[in-house]
């Protein structure tokens, strides 16, 4: 009999993305790069910034990494869904947990491929001072992958080796981000005995 799992993982991958999707081209029309405003005081901002290669801002060998690391993501998407598939073939025996954080990882991966494929072909390029508009800013799979959420959480004491002055929790990430992370901890928290056995 066949899983009726699926469409529930579809709708829940589609809704994630589209989530994702409403949250950056609301702050890339709306905002200019460095803006930020408090949302819960000031350990929870809305800042915006682009991260231009792999994550935390770190480039990735120019034009040619970039078109490298956009197919290598395409590659993880594409593997992560039949990897999915399945699984969903195997009926019970994988139990839905599995499922759903491995479709918080599919989806979180797709939101920011989205990003990389189509924001330079649909969007103005952003800067401060800057909002951006329908326009052109690069080409297909040169897009800049938009981050928002930033929790400053606290700033360590300067008497603190190695650390003292810096910000405790620096990075800006969105909510794309935000599904893959949640995916693989919930995966090696709650999961990891399903992914020990051979299966």
């Amino acid at each position: 009999m066949k899983d009726k799992r699926g469409r529930f993982l579809l709708i829940l991958g589609i809704a994630l993305v589209v989530i994702d999707q409403v949250i950056k081209v609301l702050v890339k029309t709306n905002m200019s790069l460095g803006e930020h405003f408090n949302v819960l005081g000031e350990w929870f901002q809305i800042l915006f910034i682009e991260n231009k290669g792999m994550a935390f801002g770190m480039s990735f060998g120019g034009v040619i990494g970039k078109y490298a690391l956009t197919a290598f993501r395409i590659i993880l998407f594409i593997a992560l869904t039949i990897w999915i598939s399945r699984l969903l073939k195997r009926g019970k025996r994988v139990p839905t947990g599995v499922l759903v954080g491995l479709t918080l990882i599919t989806a979180g991966a797709l939101g920011n491929i989205f990003d990389c494929l189509f924001y330079g072909l649909v969007f103005t390029e952003s800067a401060p001072g800057v909002v951006a508009t329908l326009g052109h800013y690069a080409p297909f799979m040169q897009g800049k992958v938009v981050d928002m959420f930033y929790f400053p959480l606290w700033t360590w004491p300067d008497w603190v080796p190695l650390v003292g002055g810096d910000i405790f929790f620096e990075p800006v990430f969105n909510f794309a981000d935000s599904c893959v992370t949640v995916g693989a901890i919930y995966l090696i928290l709650f999961q990891w005995k399903f992914f020990s056995k051979d299966e």
